[in-house]
């Protein structure tokens, strides 16, 4: 339990600092940064996961620039 509910809030930081950092204006509700934040983690994880566990500040910053591309192929796709 304690597990989803630190997903849950490290998503929403990761999804808000994302929105924050992305030039104009992101429109979206929480439930939707929440995912995106999420989405970023978990796409920075596939791609910089090198068998290690346990937090990192360079994970964070993968997660938040990971979010960030996504917002980017999102808007290329016209959502």
């Amino acid at each position: 339990m304690l597990n989803i509910i630190a997903t849950l809030l490290s998503g929403l930081v990761i999804g808000a600092l994302a929105r924050w950092f992305y030039p104009g204006v992101v429109e979206m509700d929480w439930m939707l940064t929440i995912a995106l934040g999420m989405g970023g983690s978990l796409l920075a994880g596939m791609l910089t996961h090198r068998g290690q566990g346990g937090f990192h500040r360079a994970g964070c910053l993968a997660s938040v620039l990971g979010a960030m591309a996504l917002i980017f192929i999102g808007r290329q796709l016209g959502w």
